[in-house]
């Protein structure tokens, strides 16, 4: 894994503090979102296998190290830090929610423990994975939400912020709650099931609609899915049931949604091809779908593609990775940050989570009281290694069903409630320690 794929003041910092003899320090850095972004009420714990991948495979190749010893920010650092930068390799711990787990401001998806060095230089590959897939999760919850009992798969790849990111998108839209994707690579890559029908230049090619749908139909049988708003979308409809079955269904994707679906499902059932579908594509997005679903549109799979692979309503996410401790020679000091409007609190945290609210808690805390609660940041790594298998895409998703379901109706809507229904408090503890560092500093400043 390119161990280059960071922020250069990442690398400047690692070797300031090799100079000064920091990198045996083990330092605790929290990754968590401060904020939620605009109408969320949650977001979508997403990317952690990734992550963990990124960390067993971070190492410098020689032909990095060269070309970094040439930079000039490189030049008064001495010889012995590119030495070990050759040897580097993640062996630290790492804590983390599992993927498909709803998360709230503040509260830590991902920390990691490790020699100051290996923890400081994977900042900025961890926030961008899980920053991004959990960003593209969360969406695809809304509009999975918005298509109630219709399916969504996800178009976004040509429209992506490059094809990295679309088959992540792909990917992180699975967990949300898509069926699948049109995304070839994400299918191979990460089991998820690819869709795909065909496009107008498809329909144009022939000299004929009708020939283009015969020659489709020989192709794909059983899973023949028309393009009919070619030219005439009701026409459309009418000569591909000319050509009688093999057919799973037709799709639109321009005009009216709800008056052509309308009209399809009409010529679909009177030729008796009830159990055709209707797909919908054409720029859609939550609110669109929302008032499709509710002005009963009779469209069975919805493709979404830009504003899902974007976000493009709320397209980041702002997580930040905040160091919270560190250890020298077996001495630990807290770390907090207090800058207005970016206050970190100190120390490894553990998040608590009971039938209607969240507990913010020191790590070595228990649960309060008898209630059913659930620890939600679990070990991951130890030592540079990988405890067991992760979730792969299917079980993330089926864990992000599970989780949404057991959401109150309110945070579930797709605009943000007045008053927030889900509570996220700090423990009395985790408070205490706050004011003990706070003031601790402000002792030092005087």
């Amino acid at each position: 894994m390119n161990a280059l794929q960071t922020d250069l003041y990442q690398l400047t910092m690692a070797a300031g503090y090799f100079s000064a003899g920091k990198h045996r320090e083990v330092a605790t850095f929290e990754l968590f979102v401060r904020r939620l972004p605009y109408n969320r009420n949650y977001y979508l714990a997403a990317g952690l296998q990734q992550a963990v991948e990124y960390l067993l495979n971070l190492r410098f190749t020689a032909d990095e190290i060269a070309w970094l010893r040439g930079l000039p920010q490189f030049a008064n650092v001495a010889p012995e830090f590119f030495d070990y930068l050759a040897g580097l390799r993640f062996t630290g711990d790492v804590f983390g929610m599992r993927e498909g787990t709803p998360v709230f401001p503040n509260e830590p998806i991902l920390t990691v423990r490790a020699p100051l060095i290996e923890a400081q230089l994977v900042e900025t590959y961890l926030l961008a994975t899980i920053g991004f897939q959990t960003l593209i999760a969360t969406k695809a919850t809304r509009i999975v939400e918005a298509a109630a009992q219709a399916s969504v798969v996800e178009f976004g790849t040509r429209r992506a912020h490059g094809p990295e990111s679309g088959m992540l998108a792909a990917r992180a839209a699975y967990i949300g709650g898509c069926i699948g994707s049109s995304n070839v690579e994400a299918g191979f890559r990460y089991g998820i099931p690819v869709y795909g029908t065909s496009a107008h230049s498809w329909v144009m090619s022939f000299a004929s609609e009708t020939e283009s749908f015969r020659q489709l139909q020989q192709l794909l049988g059983e899973g023949t899915i028309y393009l009919i708003d070619s030219y005439d979308t009701l026409e459309g409809a009418r000569k591909a049931i000319a050509l009688g079955r093999p057919m799973a269904g037709v799709r639109l994707d321009s005009g009216n949604l709800f008056e052509l679906s309308r009209g399809v499902r009409s010529i679909l059932n009177e030729a008796g091809f009830h159990d055709v579908k209707i797909m919908a594509t054409s720029d859609l997005n939550e609110y669109r779908i929302l008032e499709l679903t509710a002005a009963a549109a009779p469209i069975d799979l919805y493709g979404v593609g830009t504003d899902l692979a974007t976000s493009a309503d709320s397209p980041s996410l702002g997580a930040v990775y905040k160091l919270v401790e560190l250890e020298t020679d077996g001495v630990k000091r807290y770390t907090a940050k207090y800058s207005e409007e970016k206050h970190t609190r100190p120390g490894a945290k553990q998040v608590f989570r009971f039938r209607n609210r969240d507990l913010i808690s020191c790590e070595w805390e228990c649960p309060p009281g008898d209630e059913p609660v659930e620890a939600l940041l679990r070990p991951v790594m130890v030592q540079g290694q990988l405890l067991e298998p992760l979730p792969d895409a299917y079980q993330a998703r089926k864990t992000a069903q599970e989780n949404i379901k057991r959401l109150p109706h309110a945070l579930r809507s797709l605009y943000a409630p007045e008053e927030h229904p889900w509570r996220v408090e700090y423990s009395p503890e985790l408070l205490a320690l706050d004011a003990r560092v706070k003031q601790s500093l402000r002792g030092a400043a005087r």
